[in-house]
């Protein structure tokens, strides 16, 4: 190794990008890398890549390396468009950070015809200019074809639809109905008032709640959630292939579970009248929202009743006789919920905790799974009850088994890097606004006075997106860090153990606890403690590919939905500005570009520092927040993309009077 530090080489993963270049990051490194295209030297988007620096960061300019050796490549295969030639066929990948098409031998090619998209085992890695090659594995049909264009983001993404035999195999030996005999040594809670809340859609149910007033005025919050470590146990063939997947994944009209629907949708879903399992977080909390004691046990319940969203909204708003009338006997129940579920969101705002108000989009598709609408995914009050009670859960069940030393599975969220505050407020400072932090000093409090105050403002929104793009991402550690975004400092994921693996372990951790009278062998701690380890990385990583996944799905659905609206105008809002144009998004959630040529026939300078565009000859400004007028005039699905031009209202009206 060179004793020259800028040649010493270094490790980590790229990150490519469609144009070329691409970025390098590093687990000890603040910032990443950036990458020249003709520094690139054949590495993929995801590789593991060994890399040498030569130069280092100068003010605003990030660090540059060469790529020198590919560790570890990412993709074994790629998805994409096949077209057919005389002798061979090449594929255009669906993934254009890949930037390169695959050539395919002709024996290669199978059956596979024009447009067809296809999966395609890699042979041969670009290199030197020359193309990828490879072989076709599996024919997913015609690019127009219904459903195609989901299952290619299903392949791209390497999951899986189906599960293996011997995992189906295993599922068959757990009953579906439980047993008297089997409730022994758990408490029973059969005769509370439970519920579920959730959407009408809904099928696998894993949280129910029961709340009631105590005699001194406190509330009682019990959070069950579905006991998934009984069915699912350690190191068995079903566990494996849970750890694998990590996470449920959901697109739409459709979920890659992370169990078979056998158990999320059957013994383990907390079914309206019938027996469950539960692990149940059982607490007393005061009126400031205090949590002053708590408990946790091994459970039997029955859920009263099966509420959704909708429902419970109408009876705690007074809105709908017929849903009042329906569930009367309950009312005072939900009644007790919004009013412990509000005392709960005070504290957390008084703490700092971040409320950022981005909404969800609602993708509508057809029976044949073509996009008829996007908007807003609208929520409500009820929402809010569950959010607030789960969160609750997490962190009573995050705070008790950190002081109890356990190995565990923390839900960690750190706090931003300084740089990034200061960028932020390069363009707060523009509208008055300013995060109040030093390097030494960065709370979540400084952030919630700013979202506070521009509630209800036209910048909301943006606001919100900024604030969000500055903080790190949330991640699982066996170390306890605590939880920036929601202004706690103990905080795990315990209530979702059927979509989410690190739940299902800890759960595993809690029964061990419960079931040793918290005096658990050395040896299955140490245990507890490598694995702990292992899954909150594994956790990680298959979260991040399932939200890559969900996201690409919903690009693809804006963009053919967008497709029919060619030509047709709406106003929308800046939501960035860059150095080749801006992105505006719409009313509906649907975000699209908008070339300087595409802005009125006039060049515009990047004022990078304060994130705005200002046109050479007239002088106008168009920065992050504006309200401006488009027309749609490109929308394509198969590059996940929408284009706008500009529309100049005004002369536009000049033109109409004339």
């Amino acid at each position: 190794m060179s004793k020259n530090k800028k040649k010493q080489r270094l490790t980590g993963k790229f990150c490519a990008n469609e144009k070329g270049f691409g970025f390098i990051s590093i687990d000890e490194e603040k910032e990443d890398i950036f990458v020249p295209s003709k520094s690139v030297n054949g590495a993929l988007d995801g590789d593991t890549v060994q890399f040498i620096v030569y130069k280092q960061k100068e003010g605003d300019k990030k660090a540059e390396a060469r790529i020198v050796k590919i560790v570890k490549r990412e993709k074994e295969t790629v998805v994409g468009t096949f077209q057919k030639s005389k002798n061979f066929g090449f594929v255009v990948p669906d993934d254009k950070s890949f930037n390169t098409d695959i050539f395919i031998p002709k024996k290669k090619c199978r059956e596979a015809k024009n447009d067809d998209k296809v999966l395609v085992y890699i042979t041969k890695y670009p290199s030197k200019g020359k193309n990828a090659e490879g072989e076709i594995m599996e024919i997913l049909g015609n690019m127009n074809e219904a459903g195609v264009d989901l299952l290619s983001v299903v392949k791209e993404f390497g999951l899986n639809n189906e599960f293996p035999t011997e995992v189906l195999n295993y599922i068959e030996t757990i009953p579906q109905k439980i047993e008297e005999k089997d409730i022994k040594n758990r408490r029973d809670f059969r005769k509370d008032r439970i519920f579920t809340i959730d959407g009408e859609d809904a099928k696998d149910l894993d949280d129910a709640i029961h709340v009631e007033k105590l005699e001194n005025g406190n509330y009682k919050l019990d959070v069950h959630i579905a006991d998934v470590s009984n069915y699912v146990k350690e190191d068995s063939v079903l566990d494996k292939e849970a750890v694998l997947r990590g996470t449920s994944v959901y697109m739409f009209d459709r979920v890659i579970p992370m169990l078979p629907f056998e158990l999320s949708n059957g013994i383990c879903s907390l079914n309206a009248g019938e027996n469950r399992f539960a692990l149940s977080c059982l607490m007393e909390i005061d009126e400031k929202g205090r949590v002053v004691s708590s408990d946790v046990c091994k459970s039997v319940i029955k859920v009263t009743e099966r509420m959704t969203y909708t429902d419970v909204n109408k009876i705690i708003n007074n809105e709908d006789e017929k849903v009042l009338k329906r569930y009367e006997p309950y009312i005072q129940d939900f009644k007790l919920m919004e009013e412990l579920a509000r005392i709960l969101k005070d504290r957390r705002v008084t703490n700092g905790y971040l409320n950022l108000e981005i909404p969800e989009s609602k993708i509508v598709l057809d029976k044949d799974g073509k996009c008829i609408d996007v908007h807003k995914y609208e929520t409500t009050f009820a929402n809010e009850i569950i959010e607030q009670f789960m969160l609750t859960a997490n962190e009573t069940i995050a705070e008790k088994f950190y002081w109890l030393e356990a190995p565990f599975i923390y839900r960690v969220h750190e706090e931003p890097d300084y740089d990034k505050i200061q960028e932020t407020n390069k363009f707060l400072f523009n509208i008055g606004y300013k995060i109040k932090a030093s390097k030494d000093n960065i709370k979540p409090k400084a952030f919630s006075e700013v979202l506070d105050k521009i509630k209800g403002t036209e910048y909301e929104k943006v606001i919100s997106t900024l604030i969000l793009r500055a903080l790190k991402v949330a991640r699982y550690e066996s170390e306890n860090k605590g939880h920036f975004g929601i202004a706690s400092s103990y905080y795990c994921h315990f209530t979702s153990p059927i979509r989410r693996y690190p739940d299902l372990f800890i759960h595993r951790v809690i029964s061990e606890y419960i079931k040793d009278d918290y005096n658990v062998p050395e040896e299955k701690l140490q245990d507890f403690t490598a694995k702990a380890n292992k899954y909150a990385e594994t956790s990680s990583d298959c979260e991040k590919v399932a939200t890559k996944a969900e996201r690409e799905a919903e690009d693809i659905k804006k963009a053919e939905f967008m497709e029919s609206k060619i030509g047709e105008e709406f106003d929308g809002i800046i939501s960035s500005v860059t150095s080749f144009g801006m992105f505006v998004e719409l009313e509906n959630t649907v975000e699209g570009l908008i070339r300087f040529e595409n802005m009125g026939g006039e060049y515009f300078n990047y004022d990078e520092t304060f994130k705005k565009l200002i046109g050479e000859n007239s002088k106008k400004v168009y920065k992050i927040g504006d309200k401006v007028h488009i027309r749609v005039i490109e929308a394509n699905k198969e590059l996940r993309k929408v284009a706008f031009e500009l529309v100049d209202k005004e002369n536009k009206a000049e033109e109409t009077e004339v």
